[in-house]
């Protein structure tokens, strides 16, 4: 996939530097020529040093060809005016950053498939840290609909050693919720799970669920202890 990046700030260069990883074709674009530097010597992308508003900059960036455009320039206008002409250029799927929610609706007329709150994301990761400390990461879906987390499962809890398909029928187990994820030790990956699939000690779980019943998704496993 041919990714086409406005921007070599610190989301710029930690998003290029994470696709290049995942095996894609990546361009930064950026006003900074030592960013560009960098760019090509320490991330092994392409850069083109010049303005991403800058039709003949993006156009030499092969702007036409990109699969998708991210853009996380320094404001909020700047990032509009990426997505208008990404928008314009033919790109199908446009990603960007935004810092002040009145840009939002704007956003989104002007071709943006998904927009990611910088200071909404920061704040609600940390609510959440505070809230939920014994959750290991959370993340939100549908406008918050849905809940997926992910839970450390105790030594002593009762579901060890019990299958997924026997939690699922548990009464205590809240009604509309999902084992979508097991990690039986730290050092290994997360695996798909399946109804015979048998919980160990000191594993983990992602869990898909509604708002409602996300406490008492935490108190099935926590009260376990």
């Amino acid at each position: 996939m041919y990714v086409l990046i406005g921007g070599a700030g610190l989301v710029g260069l930690t998003l290029a530097q994470k696709l290049v990883e995942l095996g894609h074709t990546v361009a930064v674009i950026d006003i900074d020529p030592n960013a560009c530097r960098y760019v090509r010597e320490q991330v092994g992308a392409m850069a083109f040093e010049g303005s991403a508003v800058s039709t003949e900059v993006l156009l030499e960036a092969g702007i036409r060809k990109a699969d998708s455009l991210a853009a996380v320039l320094r404001n909020d206008a700047l990032n509009l005016a990426m997505v208008t002409l990404a928008k314009h250029y033919g790109v199908s799927h446009i990603l960007t950053r935004m810092r002040h929610p009145d840009f939002a609706q704007p956003l989104r007329l002007a071709g943006a498939t998904h927009i990611i709150s910088t200071i909404e994301l920061g704040v609600s990761t940390m609510v959440n840290a505070i809230e939920y400390p014994q959750v290991e990461s959370m993340m939100h879906f549908e406008q918050g609909q849905i809940e997926v987390l992910k839970l450390p499962i105790p030594n002593n809890c009762y579901v060890v050693g019990r299958s997924v398909a026997e939690i699922a029928q548990d009464s205590r187990f809240p009604t509309g919720s999902l084992i979508i994820g097991y990690q039986p030790h730290p050092q290994e990956n997360l695996m798909i799970p399946n109804g015979s699939t048998v919980l160990e000690p000191g594993s983990t779980v992602l869990i898909v669920t509604k708002p409602g019943s996300l406490h008492q998704v935490i108190d099935f496993f926590e009260g376990c202890k």
